[in-house]
C-alpha cells in the first residue's frame, strides 16, 4: 500500500522527451536522473526553479504519485523516462491512457501505471489540487484508490503484472525464481550432450 501526495498534471500528451529530456540520455544507471525529470518545465533558462511548475510547489516536492491527462509516455520508447520518474520518487502515474512501451516500461521498472476513465480521471485531479491534503492511498492488493475524502474507486490490472509488483520481480527476478530448474536441465543438457 502507498500513501502519498498526488501532484496534478492536466497536460495531455506527456512524451518522454518533456519527461526526460534527450540530452541526458548519455548513461545507462538508473540513478542521478530525477533532477533532470520534467528538466524543459522545471526550470528557467537561467537554470533557476520554475516557481510555477507543479513539482516545485512546496506541497509537491515529495510527491509519489502524478494525476495526468491522456496519453502519458508518449513519444519516443526511452526507458530513461521512467527511471527518471523512479528516481525523483514517483511510483504511480494516474491517467486515462498510456503509450504502450511506457506503460510496459514502468511495469518492468517497478512503477505502477493506472488506467481510469475520464470521470475517475477528473475526481482524482480535483483531489490532487489540494495542495498539501493532495494525498491518495493506492491499495495494489485490493485494487482501490483512496481520496483525501475517504472516497474510493477501483482500477484494473493484469493478475501476472500485480503479482510482479507485489513480490518486486522483475524480468531478471522472474527467471531467477527458476534458477533450480534452469541448473537440472543444463546438468541434464551437458551429460547427454558434452560437446555443447
Amino acid at each position: 500500500m502507498l500513501t502519498g501526495v498526488a501532484a496534478p498534471m492536466p497536460i495531455r500528451n506527456i512524451d518522454t522527451d518533456m519527461i526526460i529530456p534527450k540530452q541526458f540520455l548519455k548513461t545507462i544507471k538508473r540513478d542521478g536522473l530525477g533532477v533532470h525529470l520534467f528538466d524543459e518545465m522545471r526550470y528557467l533558462d537561467d537554470g533557476s526553479e520554475n516557481p510555477d511548475f507543479v513539482l516545485n510547489k512546496a506541497a509537491y516536492r515529495t510527491a509519489k504519485i502524478i494525476v495526468a491527462s491522456d496519453n502519458f509516455g508518449c513519444g519516443s520508447s526511452r526507458e530513461h523516462a521512467p527511471w527518471a520518474l523512479k528516481d525523483f520518487g514517483i511510483t504511480v502515474i494516474i491517467s486515462t491512457s498510456f503509450a504502450d512501451i511506457f506503460y510496459n516500461n514502468c511495469f518492468k521498472n517497478g512503477m505502477l501505471p493506472i488506467r481510469v476513465d475520464e470521470d475517475t480521471l477528473a475526481k482524482l485531479m480535483d483531489d490532487a489540487d489540494r495542495g498539501q491534503n493532495a494525498t491518495l492511498t493506492i491499495d495494489l492488493v485490493a485494487q482501490t484508490i483512496s481520496g483525501p475524502d475517504g472516497g474510493t474507486v477501483s482500477f484494473e490490472i493484469d493478475p501476472f503484472r500485480k503479482r510482479c509488483l507485489l513480490e518486486g520481480l522483475d524480468d531478471i527476478g522472474l527467471t531467477l525464481k527458476k534458477a533450480d530448474k534452469i541448473a537440472t536441465y543444463e546438468a541434464k543438457q551437458k551429460s547427454s550432450q558434452p560437446w555443447l
